[in-house]
C-alpha cells in the first residue's frame, strides 16, 4: 500500500510537558499506521529547552540538522553534538 502526504498538511504541535521542558515544537512529516513502525518527526528546541529522560525500546536515530546540544545513552558519558 502506498500513501502520499502533502508538505504542510499536518500542523505543528507543542511538545508535551510529560516529555519536554521548555518550548519545543514538533512537526511530523510522516507517521505510518500499525502494524508499521516507521515514523519521523522534526523536533525544534528553543534555547534552554530539553527533553526529559525517556527510553526508545526499538531504538532511535537522531539527525541534528541545526545547532548543537547534549545527548547521553544510559550508562555512558554525556556527549556534545
Amino acid at each position: 500500500m502506498s500513501t502520499m502526504q502533502r508538505n504542510g498538511s499536518r500542523p505543528s504541535v507543542q511538545g508535551s510537558k510529560e516529555y519536554f521542558i521548555g518550548t519545543v515544537r514538533i512537526d511530523a512529516p510522516f507517521q505510518m499506521e500499525a502494524p508499521a513502525r516507521a515514523g519521523g518527526v522534526l523536533v525544534t528546541f528553543e534555547p534552554g529547552a530539553r527533553s526529559n529522560w525517556l527510553t526508545h525500546p526499538l531504538g532511535q536515530t537522531l539527525i541534528v540538522i541545526s545547532g548543537l546540544g547534549w545527548h547521553q545513552c544510559e550508562g555512558e558519558a554525556t556527549r556534545n553534538t
